[in-house]
C-alpha cells in the first residue's frame, strides 16, 4: 500500500470551452466535477495503474466534502481522511481548445487545529506497518505548522518516500536531523522560492538542487513541458518529456510524482524512475481532468523517455 498524504484536497470543477473569451458568454462544451488536489491526484494515478492506495489528510465537512469523498468511494480509491471543521474549498479549471491553455481559479484552503494535527498523526500511525512507499504533497493550511511534514517522515522507516513541498515546510523537512532519506520534488519556481535567489540556469538549478537535496535522498526539479533535472545525491541527470498534444498540464506534476514512486518501489534508479514519471505526467497532459489518464498512453510514453546524465 502507497500512502498519498495531502492537506488541502479539493472538490475540482474543470470546464471546457471550444474557444474562451474574456469579457463574453462562454458556454461549455464540458463540464467534470471530481475529487482532486495533489495528493489524490498521485492516488488516482497509482490507482489507475494497478497500485494499492490510501489517501489520507484533511477534508472540510459539508456538501463538498462529502462530494469529495464520495467520488473516491466511486472510483474505488481507498481514503482515511480526518474530517475538519472548515468547509472542503473548491477550484475551477477553464480549459480553452482554441488557444490549448488552462486557467486555474483557485480557492485556498481553511485553517486546521493542533487537534486535527494530532489525529491525523495518529491515523498515519496505523496505517504505517502495511505502507511500502509514501508520497507526501501539497501546501499546508493555516494552522499547520511548518514542522508538519517532518514529522509526518518519522513514519516512513526506510520505505522510498517522496515529498512534493516549497518553502518553510521543505526547508523544515530538509534540516530535521534523523530523517529517512527521501526524494524532494518541485518545480523550478518552488526551488526559486526555497532557496531564495534565481534558478534561471542550469548551473543555478545544479547549485539549488544540492541545497535542497536530503541527506541520503535526492531532488528532482521539474520544468513544465521542458527537461527535467535529476540529483541523485551523487550525480546529475536531464530526463526529457516526450512532447504530445496537450489538453491540460494540470495535475501533470502529481502524475509525476505517482510514475517516481512505481519506479522506486520497483526498484529502478531515480533517473530511470523518473522516466516513467515524465511518462505519466505527459499521459495526463493528454485529458481535461486532473489525475486522469490510461495505461497504454505511460506505456506508449514511455518508449520515448530517455534518462541522460548532464
Amino acid at each position: 500500500m502507497i500512502v498519498c498524504l495531502g492537506t488541502t484536497p479539493v472538490y475540482q470543477r474543470s470546464m471546457v470551452f471550444e474557444r474562451l473569451r474574456p469579457n463574453g458568454v462562454n458556454r461549455a462544451a464540458a463540464v467534470h466535477d471530481y475529487a482532486s488536489g495533489k495528493s489524490i491526484n498521485v492516488a488516482r494515478v497509482l490507482h489507475t495503474l494497478g497500485e494499492g492506495v490510501v489517501a489520507t489528510g484533511f477534508v472540510g465537512r459539508g456538501v463538498r466534502g462529502d462530494a469529495l469523498l464520495a467520488d473516491l468511494d466511486a472510483a474505488g480509491i481507498r481514503h482515511d481522511f480526518v474530517r475538519v471543521d472548515s468547509p472542503a474549498r473548491q477550484c475551477i479549471t477553464l480549459i480553452d481548445r482554441a488557444a490549448g491553455t488552462a486557467t486555474e481559479l483557485v480557492e485556498e484552503s481553511g485553517a486546521v487545529t493542533a487537534d486535527d494535527c494530532g489525529e491525523l498523526a495518529r491515523r498515519l500511525a496505523a496505517l504505517e506497518p502495511a505502507a511500502k512507499g509514501w508520497v507526501m504533497s501539497g501546501s499546508l493550511p493555516p494552522g499547520a505548522p511548518d514542522s508538519f511534514y517532518a514529522g509526518c517522515l518519522d513514519f516512513v522507516k526506510g520505505h522510498p518516500a517522496i515529498l512534493d513541498a516549497r518553502g518553510g515546510p521543505l526547508r523544515e523537512a530538509i534540516e530535521t536531523p534523523g530523517l529517512p532519506g527521501f526524494v524532494v520534488k518541485l518545480n523550478r519556481d518552488e526551488l526559486a522560492e526555497t532557496v531564495g535567489f534565481p534558478v534561471d540556469s542550469d548551473d543555478a538549478v545544479r547549485h539549488a538542487a544540492r541545497r535542497v537535496a536530503p541527506a541520503e535522498g535526492g531532488a528532482v526539479i521539474t520544468g513544465g513541458a521542458g527537461a527535467v533535472t535529476v540529483f541523485d545525491g551523487e550525480r546529475f541527470w536531464r530526463v526529457e518529456p516526450p512532447p504530445v498534444k496537450a489538453r491540460s498540464a494540470v495535475g501533470s506534476g502529481d502524475s509525476f510524482s505517482a510514475g517516481m514512486m512505481i519506479g522506486l518501489l520497483s526498484g529502478k534508479p531515480l533517473a530511470e524512475a523518473c522516466a516513467l514519471g515524465a511518462a505519466c505526467g505527459a499521459a495526463n497532459a493528454m485529458t481535461d481532468k486532473a489525475g486522469f489518464l490510461s495505461r497504454a498512453d505511460v506505456e506508449a510514453l514511455l518508449a520515448r523517455v530517455r534518462a541522460e546524465p548532464m
